[in-house]
């Protein structure tokens, strides 16, 4: 796609009038096969690729990786929702449904919808390439519980939306009309797959989701799922060999700046330029913030296991055990601890003491029964 024609073919270039206020037509946006980039994207590109190859690379030193990309992908669950407003937090993510306050278990509902959904769509990757049945998938998890579950979870819509405003005619933006949802998300979905295209990977994920943005095939639930898509075609691409970057913190971080570059995007050629350098920044950044969050749960884990769990005697060994299930899941219980580990009620009860003593769990209820304990440092560093 040779930016100088970019505007003809992108939204913002063919705009249409119905009942007195406009959406955007998305036509076949990435008919040509050809993206001129300037050597500050090029730079960038370079960048955020050397920075994701170090996050990559860290990674696979954590001795038991399963569980920080766990944790890591709840925290993306967390930044995601809080996006669309949903009240929850990262302790929210490690916590069982009947801890949870009444009046708080939709937003609990959701958030775990989210970890449920991105699991299982990282998961079909290994059988399913990344298309719209997937994402129909995906987004029919999404929206399995709580206040999603009238929104057609799982199907393209078929009446008009908005983002910003009351209603249509003065919202922030319209998306396109419900009829050319199929069309355009199939034409996404070829882009998506087209292997001919030269394009780096990064550059095409930035068009991805600016794409999916702009078509909002949903009622409900669009940010989320194009936040996920990002994750999703790395690692089908084999950029990312785990799910492991996510934007959402800088998005977030971002916000007023995310949506004027998604914005000027769609309404002149310049916009696509800025939009790509945008993206590819945020992809830098937050790998940048990877690597360092990394270091210091690494930091934290080799601090714990050659200079405290040592001390603990014969106790060393299942201590071993259960700092493993910390960095996984951080809110524990003594019947938690007994079911992970295997062992008695009492050893379990005798372990969080050990912990407590040391400074490794803290005790968050003020019960004297039923307590609940928390990883705090560790926590700290996913707040980061």
């Amino acid at each position: 796609m040779d930016i100088q024609n970019l505007n003809s073919n992108f939204p913002g270039g063919h705009k249409q009038s119905i009942n007195h206020y406009q959406y955007y037509l998305v036509g076949d946006i990435f008919a040509s096969q050809h993206l001129n980039i300037s050597m500050k994207i090029y730079k960038q590109v370079e960048e955020a690729s050397i920075a994701l190859g170090r996050f990559s690379a860290l990674i696979e030193k954590i001795p038991n990786p399963t569980n920080y990309i766990s944790a890591y992908a709840k925290k993306e669950a967390t930044k995601s929702s809080q996006i669309e407003g949903t009240q929850t937090n990262i302790e929210d993510a490690f916590i069982e449904e009947k801890d949870i306050s009444l009046e708080r278990r939709d937003d609990w509902q959701e958030l775990h919808c989210y970890i449920k959904a991105l699991n299982l769509a990282v998961e079909q990757l290994d059988t399913l390439p990344l298309c719209n049945r997937l994402i129909k998938q995906t987004h029919r998890i999404l929206l399995s519980q709580a206040r999603g579950k009238h929104k057609k979870p799982g199907e393209f819509r078929t009446s008009q939306n908005w983002i910003g405003g009351s209603r249509p005619d003065n919202a922030r933006f319209v998306p396109p009309a419900a009829e050319y949802i199929d069309s355009a998300m199939s034409n996404l979905e070829k882009f998506i797959q087209d292997k001919t295209i030269q394009m780096p990977a990064l550059i095409k994920a930035a068009l991805i989701h600016y794409q999916f943005e702009t078509l909002h095939p949903f009622l409900d639930g669009n940010g989320r799922i194009g936040r996920m898509l990002i994750s999703l075609f790395l690692l089908e691409q084999k950029i990312l060999k785990h799910p492991i970057l996510y934007i959402s913190d800088f998005f977030e971080s971002n916000r007023a700046n995310y949506y004027d570059a998604l914005d000027r995007a769609r309404q002149d050629k310049d916009g696509v330029s800025h939009w790509v350098s945008f993206f590819i920044d945020g992809v830098y950044q937050t790998a940048t913030k990877g690597i360092q969050s990394t270091q210091k749960i690494l930091d934290l884990q080799a601090q714990i296991s050659t200079q405290q769990i040592p001390t603990l005697g014969r106790q060393a060994k299942n201590a071993q055990r259960l700092l493993d299930v910390l960095f996984n899941q951080m809110i524990v219980n003594s019947n938690t601890i007994t079911k992970a580990l295997d062992i008695s009620a009492n050893s379990a009860q005798k372990l969080i003491a050990s912990f407590v003593k040391l400074g490794i769990l803290k005790e968050i209820t003020g019960y004297k029964r039923n307590r609940v304990f928390i990883f705090n440092d560790y926590l700290k560093l996913l707040h980061d």
